[in-house]
Formats: structure tokens, sequence, C-alpha cells
């Protein structure tokens, strides 16, 4: 690991201490793993270390050395912070990764009419978020990205594709915001599959064909919208896929924000309507990201631990 991902991990530690979303970042458990158990501790009151152990989804020695690990990195993190922030330290920005932007192949417009530079630079949901161009660790992503480019090379996928894109061509040339809230609308119509029952997987990010083929969970349904709004021309620094967390539910989820000159908005697979990421107290954003990088929020003074792959 680089000095880089080194001292990001630290100061992720430092930030927060919750055990599930640590476990989720080391691959002791899944992220549907966590869902399960958070929706296990809503139910119980139990504390999730115990659900952890009563699931048998760890061992108390990988309890206790996730536990121990946590600690002992948090006793060493201020020093980090203390030496990064002199000049030479050697502490370097991550180089960016490009992936290949495979909706263009599929894209109805190159760019879509009246949408421009964004000017929007307020946090997500209200939260502080740093950004990043190392999208190597991401490897859910940048391998849905490589599997979608093999999709569109298979004669299968020809008539859902054109299928696909005659629905979208009502939308072209729509303002922004309405446009995202037709494409909201057309991505919900799909049916919500649980990754476990589609591919047997805990957490699988599907491809836009296999979506429109299957069906999907939520970050499947937030892949689509993503993919048919770069196809309707919608620049890539607008549109971000969100891993967060849903309070009201209390559950691990995932939506599209959109960023048009009104504002942000989240398109979410669970609810009809768009949502004014201006309101407080549904969503905690973790991280978001897009073929140019990747955002890591936290709250004041806190940050996320989150899943990379």
């Amino acid at each position: 690991m680089s000095n880089s991902g080194i001292f990001r991990e630290f100061k992720a530690i430092l930030g927060r201490n919750r055990l599930g979303e640590l476990l989720v970042m080391k691959g002791v458990i899944s992220s549907g793993d966590l869902r399960f158990a958070l929706k296990q501790q809503k139910d119980t009151r139990l504390p999730l270390g115990k659900i952890f152990l009563k699931h048998a989804m760890i061992s108390r020695r990988q309890l206790a050395m996730i536990l121990f690990r946590q600690w002992a990195l948090r006793a060493v993190t201020a020093s980090m912070f203390f030496f990064a922030s002199i000049p030479g330290s050697g502490i370097k920005k991550a180089r960016a990764d490009s992936i290949k932007d495979v909706p263009a192949q599929i894209a109805l417009q190159i760019s879509a009419p009246g949408i421009g530079k964004l000017n929007i630079h307020q946090g997500l949901f209200g939260s502080a978020e740093k950004q990043s161009a190392n999208l190597k660790p991401f490897t859910k992503w940048t391998g849905m990205f490589a599997r979608f480019e093999r999709d569109l090379k298979r004669d299968s996928s020809d008539k859902l594709i054109a299928e696909w894109r005659e629905n979208l061509k009502d939308f072209e040339g729509l303002p922004l915001k309405e446009m995202a809230r037709k494409v909201n609308d057309l991505a919900n119509s799909r049916p919500y599959i649980s990754d476990n029952r589609n591919w047997g997987q805990s957490d699988y990010w599907a491809t836009p064909v296999e979506f429109l083929q299957k069906g999907g969970d939520c970050e499947d349904f937030a892949i689509a919208k993503y993919t048919a709004l770069r196809a309707l021309g919608v620049p890539e620094e607008r549109l971000r896929v969100v891993i967060l967390h849903d309070n009201v539910k209390n559950i691990p989820h995932a939506i599209l924000a959109v960023y048009t000159d009104d504002g942000i908005y989240a398109l979410d697979n669970q609810i009809k309507t768009l949502v004014d990421a201006n309101s407080e107290g549904r969503y905690r954003p973790i991280f978001s990201i897009n073929r140019e990088g990747w955002w890591l929020h936290s709250d004041p003074g806190a940050t996320v631990v989150a899943s990379a792959q």
C-alpha cells in the first residue's frame, strides 16, 4: 500500500468507530452481511458485535483482532497527521486512473444542450468531502465498466440496448432536472432483485445490460440511471453514484446524485420523486464515485470508513 493509502486509512479509522463499516472495509464481511446485521440490531437492540458472533459472520478472534488493530492505528494517527503536514514528507497525491467511457458507445448525443459547466460546490447532503482521482481500489466499479463493454459487443445485447435508447429519445433536450426525473421513473419501473437471488453473491455491481435483463438491487439502479443520463449527453461531473446509509431504514444503500443548476438531487429506487440533497436527515453519504474520481464524505469532525472493493 502507498504512503497516501496508509494515511487515508489511518485518518478514516481515527475519525470513526463504526465496527460494521470497518469490517466491510477489511473484507471480513460483505455489505449484504452488514445490511442484515443492522436490521437484526434494529429488531433486537443487541450490540452489533454480538449479532455478528450469533450468526457466525465473524469469529471472536477476528472481532478481537479488528478492534485491537483499530485501537493501535488510532494511537499513531496523530503523528501521521503531523508528518504529513511537513513539506517533503513523501506523502503524495495518487495519480488518476482512467476508465474507458463505455456509455459514450451508446450515446444519443455527445452533449446535452443547455447544460454548461458545473458551478455547485456544496458537500453532498451537507457532508464534508475529500476528492481523490485514484480509482484503482474500486474494483466493483472498474470491473463493471469492463464487463459492460463486453456486453455491448454481444449480439444478444442489441435488442435490449435499442429498446432502451428508443425510450431515452423521448427525454432528449429536456432541462436536466426533468430529464433526471424521467430517467428515474424509467429505471424504477424495473424489478428489484437482490444480488443473492440474481448472482449468488451478496454484493455484485451489475452492468446496465445485466440490469435490463434481470433487474437488480440499489447500486444497479443507480448505475443504470448514471449510464442513461450519460447517454443523453449529461457531463460526467454532474453525476455520481453514492454509497450511503439510509437513516430512515437503517440500512446501507446506493443512489445516483445529479448536480443540476437548481441544486443536487438524489435518484432513489425506493422513492418515486427526486430527493433534494439539501433535505437533512435521511441520508449519510459514505463515498461517491464517477469516472473522474471518488469522494470520501464525512460529518463535521468525522470521516467514514468505506468499502472500495
